[in-house]
Formats: C-alpha cells, structure tokens, sequence
C-alpha cells in the first residue's frame, strides 16, 4: 500500500502547503543551501540522529533530517526543477519510510494518500501488479488542482496567523483556527523569497466528485465492499491490520473513503495471498488447496487401511477400548500432516524458477513460428507443450500463492523481453492451464483473475 504520510505541519518556505496543517518556522534548516546539506544537519550528530538526500527518479531531489532541537521530530523536504520543494514536518521516524516511497513519482500526497506527479492526480497505490512491479496507477476521475492563488481571496486576516516554534510544536494542539489566515502569511512570506514559485502554480489541493462529502463512504459501506463486518474493519484499522487505507477525510470523528479507494482495497483484499488461499480452498475448515486435499483423502484412506486392515498391523496396536471411528480419526490426522507439509516435500523455491524458464522458452519458440510467416502475434500463437500446461496446471493447484508470485515473474518476463502484454501471456497461461493442464474452468477463473492486471482506465 502507499506510504502511511501522516504530516503534522507544512515547513514556512514549502511552495506546496498542505490545507488544514499548522506552519512551523523552519528557518533553523538549510533549506536553500541543497541537499547535501540537510542531510548534514541529522547525519551522525548524535544519539538518534539521522539525515539523508538522493537524487529522485522522476527529477530534482529529496532530503530527511531529525530536526536538531526536537529529536523526536523529523524534515522531509522533496525539490522538483519545475515545480518547486514540498516540506513537510512528521515524526522523525516516520521520515526515513516516506524518503525511500517519495523517490518515485509522487511529488504531493492529499486527501488520505491521492497522489500528484506533476501533471495527473492517481488514487493511493494499493493493487500490485505483477508486470510492472509496482502498485497499479489508477487515476482520479475528473480532477482539478488547486492553487494558492484561489484560496487568497483578500478577506483573511495574517496577523491572527500562529507561526509555530518546533521546540514547542504540539500536534495534538496546533490545528489553526482559520487556515486561511496562516495561508495568507505564508503568501506573505513566500512573496519575498528569492525567485519564488508564482502563487498560481502553488500547488494546495484537489477537487474531485469522488471526494465530495455526499459520495464518501463510512465504516459499514467500507467493510461491506470489503465482506467483513463493521467491527471487524474498526479492528482492522485500530491495531493497523489489514493494509486498511487512509480514510479520505474524518466528519465528526469518523473515517470517510472514497468509493474508488474502498473498492481498490476491497480488489487488493481479494488478490491478496489470504484470498487467493480462500478462493482456491477446497471448503473444509483447513483452507486446504484442492491438490493438498487430494493428497490428504488419498493418504488418508492409505492410512486407514494400513493401520485397521491388516490384522497383522492391527493386532500390535488396537487395544479394546480402540474402534474404527478412532483409527479414521488417526489417519485422517496422519493423512493433514503430510498433506499440509508439502513444501517439506516437494521444493518450490526450485520449481517455480523451472516453470518460468520453461514458460519463457515456450514464448519464444511461439515466436519464432510467428516471424517465420511474417505475420502479428495472434493470441492463440502462445502456445505452452502438454507437459509443461499439466505441470503449470498441477502447480496452481498445489501451491496457488507460489504460482502467483511466479507467474507474475513471468508476465513481467515476457513483456520486457518480448514486448508481449500481460493481458497476452495471461490468457495464454490461463488457456495451457485449463485446455492441457486439467485445471479446472472455474478454479482458473479465480486464480487468473487475481494475477492479471486489469486493462489500463481509459
């Protein structure tokens, strides 16, 4: 899931302020000095210091340091060359984790994790996808940005603005009366900066119908789409389980989630290890995958006859008390243990890299065929030999979590090497598997659909 960036306080000279937050005088930093020298201001000072800068991917760079009055309080600060440095005061250890997720393309989190990259506003990243190795950008509907510059309507009041001292910073009691006011200040002071951002690029907000208070979804609804109970999700959220997003904002008290956010989280609940499992069950109370549970009845029933059929094995062990409900309970028993221990058995680590190399080896042969007629690839020239469609059947069967994490390596695989979309080599999969492999229609349905991405929003 995204980064949990839960800022306390906007920093004076940030060009992006955050709407609600508190500003805190950051002029004891280097700020404009770079970054070299705001990781100096942390890095091996002293007892639970710390300071880092790096470039990022997507332009410009990023610092952190532990604040050198309040050591329990940390900067991050993320400079773009075109759209300007965002400086936000947290926990100090809380900087360290933003650092390494804000080297990407995010450049501003708002609204519970809605992220902006200097161009599109995308939903928090909560669905991964195998191909990309990376959360899937999904983006928010009908948005506009907003800028200081249509916030500052000329009826505030900067005098009553508090600027904040970190030393005495309370979180807890820093909400502004009237942000508009500390807003207008920070215009203010922004104003006389040396060549500062112009106000009408400085980024505050967005807005969206999705976010929209009359189409926020509460609690219920939330773990309604989600198919658990209410106090099952207020658990969720209060021991910090269940990779539970963000709430998009909080009336009266209470988390409220934009639709689109809580049926992604609901989707990423569904593709998730635990759902895949549960999908893939076949039904009792073990949560057993349907190849495990073969082995369980066929081991079970080998059991039974070992132990209760032969007189010569009976007599040894079967004492008057004992009877043959008992002995089913024994092997029945016997039969779970090694069922449930086949990864002791049988090495997945060693078999899933066989199947990728084989799968890939495949492709490429499909390939060849393709170019050899001049033709486009067709979604019937993937094409996987029976043996190796029955092992990949057998193994989604047996390890459906290993599968998915293998299968994922080789849709990547493919697409890198190859040029072939997931969607491609997905249904190609998903067709070996069920026509040679004799997975079931349905059981591939379920696992299928938790592995391919879906096709991109238009």
């Amino acid at each position: 899931m995204f980064y949990d960036i839960r800022p306390l306080a906007n920093g004076l000279r940030t060009d992006h302020p955050v709407p609600g937050l508190p500003f805190v005088d950051d002029s004891h930093l280097p700020l404009d000095d770079g970054p070299d020298a705001i990781e100096a201001v942390g890095r091996n000072k002293g007892e639970g210091m710390w300071g880092r800068c790096d470039t990022s991917h997507a332009g410009g760079w990023l610092a952190f340091t532990t604040d050198p009055i309040a050591h329990h309080l940390g900067w991050a600060v993320r400079h773009h060359p075109e759209h300007g440095r965002t400086v936000l005061l947290l926990r100090d250890e809380d900087t360290a984790g933003l650092h390494t997720y804000w080297s990407g393309a995010p450049l501003l989190f708002r609204a519970g994790g809605y992220w902006w990259d200097g161009d599109t506003w995308y939903r928090p990243g909560q669905i991964w996808d195998p191909v990309t190795e990376d959360y899937a950008r999904h983006t928010a509907r009908a948005t506009a940005t907003v800028h200081a510059v249509d916030l500052l309507d000329g009826h505030a009041h900067p005098d009553r603005a508090h600027l904040h001292k970190v030393a005495t910073f309370d979180p807890a009691t820093a909400q502004p009366e009237n942000w508009i006011d500390d807003l207008t200040r920070w215009a203010q002071h922004h104003h006389r900066q040396g060549d500062p951002l112009p106000l009408d690029r400085c980024v505050v907000d967005l807005a969206s119908p999705e976010l929209t208070g009359d189409r926020l979804l509460g609690v219920p609804e939330m773990a309604a789409l989600g198919g658990i109970t209410a106090s099952t999700l207020r658990g969720y959220i209060s021991r910090g389980e269940n990779d539970v997003p963000l709430p998009q904002a909080t009336v009266g008290g209470r988390a409220q989630w934009s639709r689109p956010v809580a049926e992604d989280w609901a989707e990423a609940r569904r593709r998730s290890s635990e759902g895949l499992k549960e999908a893939m069950s076949a039904g009792d109370r073990h949560h057993l995958a349907p190849g495990a549970a073969q082995i369980r009845d066929r081991l079970s029933e080998t059991f039974f006859r070992f132990l209760w059929k032969r007189p010569d094995i009976r007599k040894r062990w079967a004492l008057r008390h004992r009877n043959e409900p008992s002995v089913r309970e024994v092997a029945d028993q016997l039969a779970f243990e090694v069922a449930d221990g086949l990864r002791q058995i049988i090495p997945t680590d060693a078999l899933g890299p066989t199947i990728r190399h084989a799968v890939l080896e495949d492709f490429t042969t499909s390939l060849r065929g393709v170019e050899r007629r001049g033709g486009e690839l067709k979604d019937f020239d993937l094409m996987l030999s029976v043996p190796l469609a029955k092992m990949l059947g057998w193994f989604i069967q047996h390890f459906p979590t290993s599968a998915q994490w293998y299968l994922g390596e080789i849709m990547s695989e493919a697409d890198r090497q190859f040029g072939i979309p997931a969607q491609v080599s997905g249904e190609a999969l998903r067709r070996s598997a069920t026509t040679n492999g004799e997975l079931d229609d349905q059981a591939a349905k379920e696992f299928f659909s938790r592995l391919v991405p879906r096709e991109p929003e238009g």
